[in-house]
């Protein structure tokens, strides 16, 4: 919430919460490890300023309670790229005002980084720019997504997921980054060490 506020008085280009991302909570209920969904009140704070926000998910979980905040809005469009299964199914599209602003890609098992990023995000996410036009962005990086997750179950490189940090960047909107999911420590901190690295611009020792 004070990442958006920030970004709304243009005190910064780029916010990052890595605590952040609980995107499973609901108005009424807890769900999924997420008991309050701050990126639900991050958009509510930027909608303030912006007409319209893009959200993007790249956790391996459906991004369903930010989608259900906003599935009856056209000033939000939600984009979630997630397993497919029977937990948090995708098949949603949004209704009234919000119908076809809900987006969902559903991956198979063991997806790797180049079909994940480079023939599945950056051509969707090129259209969805073009079509859509936002004037601020929100990306869940939620780490459950790597190769080696205790949880997870795609085959994606640390380099594989910041290049989805790195494309979004490159549009340079006012850009929320957000923690999510990642259920083995390490690749946690490895990941969202190089991607902080990503949106400032400069090399991380390997060492680290």
């Amino acid at each position: 919430l004070a990442g958006a506020v920030k970004l709304n008085k243009q005190a910064a280009e780029i916010a990052v919460n890595w605590a952040g991302g609980l995107h499973h909570a609901k108005k009424s209920e807890a769900s999924g490890f997420c008991y309050v969904n701050d990126i639900v009140l991050a958009i509510l704070e930027l909608l303030k300023y912006h007409q319209r926000v893009l959200y993007i998910d790249i956790d391996i979980h459906h991004g369903d309670g930010v989608e259900e905040a906003f599935y009856t809005t056209d000033r939000v469009m939600t984009v979630s790229f997630h397993k497919y299964g029977e937990y948090f199914p995708g098949t949603d599209i949004g209704a009234g005002k919000g119908k076809y602003y809900a987006v969902n890609f559903p991956l198979r098992d063991g997806i790797d980084d180049e079909s994940y990023e480079q023939g599945i995000f950056q051509p969707l996410i090129s259209k969805v720019m073009e079509m859509y036009q936002p004037s601020a962005i929100v990306l869940q990086c939620g780490a459950d997504s790597l190769s080696g997750d205790r949880l997870g179950c795609f085959n994606l490189t640390l380099k594989g997921h910041g290049k989805c940090v790195e494309f979004v960047k490159k549009y340079n909107l006012p850009l929320l980054l957000l923690g999510g999911g990642g259920y083995t420590i390490r690749n946690v901190a490895r990941c969202w060490t190089h991607e902080t690295s990503v949106a400032l611009n400069c090399d991380v020792a390997n060492g680290l």
